[in-house]
Protein backbone atom coordinates (compact mmCIF):
# COMPACT_ATOMS: atom_id res chain seq x y z
CA UNK A 1 0.00 0.00 0.00
CA UNK A 2 1.69 2.81 -1.11
CA UNK A 3 0.31 5.52 1.54
CA UNK A 4 1.60 3.25 4.04
CA UNK A 5 5.15 3.22 2.29
CA UNK A 6 5.01 7.09 2.47
CA UNK A 7 4.11 7.29 6.08
CA UNK A 8 7.23 5.49 6.40
CA UNK A 9 9.33 7.77 4.53
CA UNK A 10 7.81 10.77 6.30
CA UNK A 11 8.79 9.67 9.21
CA UNK A 12 12.28 8.91 8.65
CA UNK A 13 12.54 12.97 6.96
CA UNK A 14 10.50 14.17 10.12
CA UNK A 15 13.36 12.18 12.31
CA UNK A 16 15.69 13.75 10.61
CA UNK A 17 14.43 17.33 10.72
CA UNK A 18 14.27 16.77 14.59
CA UNK A 19 17.82 15.68 14.67
CA UNK A 20 19.42 18.99 12.77
CA UNK A 21 17.00 21.02 14.75
CA UNK A 22 18.42 19.77 17.96
CA UNK A 23 22.30 19.90 16.42
CA UNK A 24 21.23 23.16 15.41
CA UNK A 25 20.42 24.04 19.19
CA UNK A 26 23.51 22.34 20.72
CA UNK A 27 25.23 24.80 18.32
CA UNK A 28 23.55 27.69 19.41
CA UNK A 29 22.85 28.67 15.63
CA UNK A 30 19.83 31.30 15.52
CA UNK A 31 18.17 29.92 12.33
CA UNK A 32 14.62 29.67 12.93
CA UNK A 33 14.03 27.74 9.41
CA UNK A 34 15.47 24.93 11.14
CA UNK A 35 12.81 24.56 13.26
CA UNK A 36 10.01 24.64 10.85
CA UNK A 37 11.98 22.46 8.67
CA UNK A 38 10.13 19.65 11.12
CA UNK A 39 6.63 21.20 10.15
CA UNK A 40 7.29 20.18 6.47
CA UNK A 41 7.24 16.45 6.82
CA UNK A 42 5.01 16.58 9.40
CA UNK A 43 1.57 17.69 8.46
CA UNK A 44 1.70 15.21 5.70
CA UNK A 45 2.69 13.01 8.42
CA UNK A 46 -0.34 13.39 10.43
CA UNK A 47 -2.56 13.22 7.48
CA UNK A 48 -1.38 9.79 6.86
CA UNK A 49 -0.89 8.84 10.22
CA UNK A 50 -5.13 9.64 10.76
CA UNK A 51 -5.60 7.49 7.36
CA UNK A 52 -3.71 4.45 8.70
CA UNK A 53 -5.31 4.94 12.07
CA UNK A 54 -8.69 5.23 10.29
CA UNK A 55 -8.79 2.29 7.98
CA UNK A 56 -9.41 -0.74 10.13
CA UNK A 57 -12.28 0.85 11.20
CA UNK A 58 -13.80 2.05 8.27
CA UNK A 59 -13.26 -1.64 6.62
CA UNK A 60 -15.21 -2.97 10.15
CA UNK A 61 -17.98 -0.92 9.00
CA UNK A 62 -17.95 -2.19 5.16
CA UNK A 63 -18.17 -5.32 6.30
CA UNK A 64 -21.25 -4.99 8.44
CA UNK A 65 -22.83 -3.37 5.97
CA UNK A 66 -22.70 -6.27 3.20
CA UNK A 67 -23.63 -9.10 5.89
CA UNK A 68 -26.56 -7.18 6.57
CA UNK A 69 -27.69 -7.23 3.34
Amino acid sequence: MWIRQTHRWLSMAFTVAVIANIVAMVMQLDAAWIGFLALVPLIPLLATGLYLFALPYLGRRGARGEARS
